[in-house]
């Protein structure tokens, strides 16, 4: 594991992993676990913002993508750390965001961002358990007329929604999985 790895995952272990086997936590699935996982305090800060953004960049270099974006708020923050380091290094990527509900003033619409129908897009994510956020951007996107050319997962719970994912587009990448914040 390269240091921004490894440094991302230390500060995700830190300020966004939580562990309470005794009162579970109620996810947005509706399940519960012993096991939370909220990225805001790391995607949100400062040097997360960094970190996400090199490690973002790298994981997307073969897709050829155009823009990445996801689910309002939790894609936010990492597609727009990819979108500035994308362009400190020439080779700009546009961050793009999925209202949940679309607006029925101004333009509307669910999607807002510089994409246009026709163009190559990675969805992200920060973190999945049954894929349904995930499914829903996916299938604003290609609404929109965008050509989902892959996911980016921040954290995988690894309770099936990666795999859930993997059944409308491929291919379905996790920086890193719910065993991997465990492991510290």
């Amino acid at each position: 594991m390269n240091d921004s790895r490894g440094e991302l995952l230390a500060l995700l272990r830190e300020k966004s992993f939580r562990y309470s086997p005794d009162k579970p936590f109620r996810l947005a699935s509706g399940r519960e676990s012993p096991y939370y996982v909220d990225c805001r305090p790391v995607s949100h800060s400062a040097r997360g913002l960094a970190l996400l953004g090199e490690i973002l960049f790298e994981v997307v270099q073969d897709l050829e993508i155009r823009a990445a974006g996801g689910l309002t708020m939790g894609a936010d923050p990492l597609a727009h750390a990819l979108a500035l380091v994308s362009y400190q290094k020439g080779r700009p990527i546009d961050a793009f965001s999925v209202r949940k509900f679309p607006k029925d003033y101004g333009a509307g619409g669910l999607i807002v961002g510089p994409v246009a129908p026709g163009d190559p897009v990675a969805v992200l994510e920060d973190v999945i358990t049954t894929g349904a956020s995930v499914r829903q951007a996916i299938n604003a996107a290609r609404d929109f007329g965008l050509v989902v050319r892959g996911v980016i997962i921040l954290v995988d719970r690894q309770e099936g929604g990666r795999e859930t994912v993997e059944e409308l587009v491929r291919p379905v990448r996790a920086v890193f999985t719910l065993d991997d914040l465990k492991a510290g």
